[in-house]
């Protein structure tokens, strides 16, 4: 049996290529939407793509089935068990139900396990090498059911649903998962920092018998009143954006063929084509976007996180331009925007920002303040804002005393919270990333007095400086 499986960091998000080596035909299970990856896999290997699984209508990412399909002629299967629920598959698929089995050529089989909880309709799989056992299961593809640490959140369909679903989730655990022998290989859907799950641990996959030992929903005997309290009280932010994408992996994706180009724009035509109609991704370092940028863009610094945090605030219905450090970026971005289905991409500035400057247009700034310069103004009685943008868990573990804390996911919709232009204000998060995200959507907002903190929280720790922790 050919196993591998596949990371996007930036979304956490594990996706799996399978294949009978014998007869050398091959899987996809929860694909991303950049396929390639898994084309010019089974080329190399010499594969060919038979069937493509999906563990369930994702919440957070685009999934990549249809674009596979279209590429590879592989048969999509998924749950049966969508019928009637808010989200149905709206597809061309074959159902999987409870038990079945899938054969994948002569050595390998893929038995479906009904598994809801985090939605109604998840399935997971057991993996039978069947060169190694016929009635022991290898590999066990949990999908967002059962995570390394953690389960699959039971909040996706809405307050109305979540506590079906949670109750759903607590029988899934109670009698899925006991059989399973401990030594059976897991492998989850997601790892440390996604938001489908709480507190989720490091890590690309895990056995059951560890899960049992440090997973808390396993090595815990709970009733299902004390499971509900247990998780209902470490759900994670739940991200608007989650909403949209349920639609689109139901729906199904357009398919492309090809990675979108972007139109090669200059200064003129992007501020005459662009600025007007669309919304503007400066991809490049904080510092140099600190320096200048063009009005109301939002820097999502190029690198891992883009996908994310572009799914978190750049609105759906506007097309997208892209300001990049170099040329090279352009694809990569326009990858990373895909994975959340971000799709509408027009073009991107050519010759990089130097060009904007040289054509004489408009251009703002976001100055960086040092955690020393911030000590100094708080020190000095100075009327200002500490904005803290971080997670809850890094808020707990330290943060600068008196300093007001909102997630950045949740930023544009509590802008509300923040002083006027009264005040001027000090965005901080770790190491200064993610703070000039928030300073770039606060001064968009019309703010005008805000400051980056580059180095962030990680600088004010190693100057020494002060900070509280909460329980």
């Amino acid at each position: 049996m050919f196993f591998k499986q596949i990371e996007d960091k930036g979304l956490s998000q594990f996706s799996y290529f399978i294949a009978c080596e014998n007869e050398k035909v091959a899987a996809v299970i929860d694909p991303k939407r950049d396929v390639d990856t898994y084309v010019q896999l089974a080329a190399e290997h010499g594969f060919k793509i038979k069937f493509i699984l999906e563990t369930h209508i994702h919440a957070d990412f685009a999934s990549g089935s249809l674009e596979l399909a279209a590429k590879t002629g592989a048969e999509i299967l998924a749950s049966a068990y969508d019928t009637n629920e808010k989200y149905e598959y709206s597809f061309k698929h074959t159902e999987l139900s409870d038990n079945q089995i899938i054969d994948l050529g002569n050595s390998v089989q893929l038995k479906v396990l009904h598994t809801p909880g985090h939605t109604p309709e998840h399935i997971s799989f057991l993996v039978y090498d069947l060169s190694e056992s016929k009635t022991d299961p290898k590999i066990f593809l949990s999908g967002d059911f059962l995570f390394m640490g953690s389960l699959g959140r039971p909040d996706l369909l809405g307050e109305e649903e979540k506590l079906a679903l949670a109750k759903r989730l607590y029988n899934s655990v109670s009698t899925k998962l006991t059989d399973l022998k401990d030594d059976l290989l897991v492998y989850p859907g997601h790892g440390a920092g996604s938001l489908c799950g709480a507190n989720l641990t490091k890590g690309s996959h895990s056995t059951m018998g560890t899960e049992r030992e440090v997973n808390v929903y396993l090595k815990e005997k709970m009733t299902e009143e004390e499971f509900l309290k247990k998780i209902f009280a470490t759900t994670p932010p739940f991200p608007m954006y989650y909403l949209r994408m349920k639609e689109l992996n139901a729906n199904g994706q357009p398919v492309f063929g090809e990675i979108p180009k972007p139109a090669n724009m200059d200064a003129s035509s992007f501020e005459e084509d662009a600025l007007p109609f669309g919304v503007v991704i400066d991809t490049r370092h904080p510092l140099a976007f600190g320096g200048a940028h063009i009005p109301d863009s939002i820097n999502i610094n190029m690198g891992d996180a883009l996908s994310f945090w572009a799914a978190w605030m750049v609105p759906y219905d506007l097309p997208v331009y892209l300001v990049t450090e170099h040329e090279n970026d352009v694809e990569p971005a326009v990858r990373s925007l895909m994975r959340v289905g971000l799709d509408n991409v027009k073009g991107y500035l050519k010759p990089g920002f130097g060009g904007w400057v040289s054509n004489g247009a408009d251009f703002r700034d976001i100055p960086q303040a040092s955690a020393l310069f911030l000590d100094d103004m708080m020190d000095a009685g100075e009327k200002l804002t500490v904005l803290d943008i971080r997670s809850d868990s890094e808020w707990k573990e330290g943060h600068i005393k008196g300093a007001r804390h909102i997630y950045l996911g949740e930023l544009k919709d509590k802008l509300d919270k923040l002083p006027g232009n009264e005040e001027t204000i000090f965005c901080i998060c770790g190491g200064g990333h993610r703070s000039s995200i928030a300073a770039s959507i606060l001064q968009a907002a019309g703010f005008e007095m805000v400051y980056n903190v580059y180095g962030g929280m990680n600088a004010w720790k190693a100057a020494g400086l002060e900070s509280t922790s909460s329980n």
